[in-house]
C-alpha cells in the first residue's frame, strides 16, 4: 500500500533534524507537514488532518507533552510519537500519561524511527469522515461526495474545503487560507487562485455552503 496517503505532522525545533526527518520520510513516500514551535503546530493541527504526529517533548514556546494533551483533550485519536532527549523513566511516563502512543530516545536509528511509525499506522490508522448535510469528505483516501456521488476536486480544492468543513460555522480568514494552502508544486497559493478555487469549489458542491464574509474570508455553512 503506498504510503503516500498517509499525513504526518512533524514537531521539531532543531533545524537540521527537521529537515534531515523530513527528507527521510518524504523519501519513504510520506506527505510531511513540519513546525518549529507549538504555535504553528497548533495552527497546522486546526486546519489539517493528520495520520501521525511526531512531537519533540521540548519545544521553544512550550513542549510537545502539553500539545499531545490538548489533542486528546479535544478528541483526536491520531497516533502520537514523540522524541525525547533523555530515556529518564519519569519523562517517558508522563508523555505516556498525556496521551502518546509511543516514544523514541535521541539519538536514535532511523531504521527504528521508521519501524515505530509504520507500526503506528498500521495498528491506529482510522479513515477521518467529515459529513455535512449532504457532503462528505474522506480525509485519508482524499474523496469528496455530494448525496453519495463522488465529486472531482484538485488536491488544491480538496485542501480548501477540508479546512472549511472542519471549521464549520466559524470564519476562516483568507490570510489564514494562504498561509496553509498549496498547490500540487508545493507552492503557497495567490490571493487571486484562492478566489478562483472558491469559485470552482462553489460549482462544484453548490453556493450555499461556502459563505463570504466580506473583506474577512470565509465560513462553511450547513443546508439551511
Amino acid at each position: 500500500m503506498p504510503n503516500n496517503r498517509y499525513k504526518i505532522l512533524l514537531v521539531e525545533d532543531d533545524s537540521f533534524l527537521r529537515d534531515g526527518l523530513t527528507e527521510v520520510l518524504r523519501g519513504e513516500g510520506y506527505e510531511v507537514i513540519s513546525a518549529d514551535n507549538c504555535m504553528k503546530a497548533r495552527e497546522l493541527m486546526k486546519f489539517f488532518s493528520f495520520n501521525l504526529i511526531v512531537f519533540d517533548v521540548m519545544l521553544p514556546d512550550g513542549n510537545g507533552l502539553e500539545l499531545c494533551t490538548e489533542l486528546r483533550a479535544a478528541g483526536h485519536n491520531v497516533p502520537v510519537l514523540f522524541l525525547t532527549a533523555c530515556d529518564d523513566e519519569i519523562q517517558i511516563v508522563r508523555g505516556l500519561d498525556a496521551g502518546a502512543d509511543d516514544y523514541v530516545t535521541k539519538p536514535f536509528k532511523l531504521r527504528e524511527l521508521l519501524s515505530r511509525i509504520r507500526a503506528l499506522l498500521r495498528r491506529t490508522l482510522a479513515v477521518t469522515v467529515y459529513n455535512s448535510d449532504d457532503i462528505t469528505i474522506d480525509t485519508l483516501n482524499m474523496s469528496v461526495r455530494k448525496n453519495g456521488e463522488n465529486i472531482f476536486v484538485t488536491p488544491t480544492e480538496f485542501q480548501i474545503l477540508s479546512v472549511l468543513i472542519r471549521n464549520s460555522g466559524i470564519i476562516v480568514t483568507r490570510s489564514q487560507l494562504l498561509q496553509n494552502i498549496w498547490d500540487s508544486d508545493g507552492n503557497y497559493i495567490d490571493d487571486n487562485t484562492l478566489s478562483v478555487h472558491m469559485s470552482r469549489l462553489r460549482d462544484k458542491i453548490g453556493s450555499g455552503h461556502i459563505a463570504t464574509v466580506r473583506g474577512i474570508g470565509y465560513r462553511w455553512e450547513d443546508s439551511k
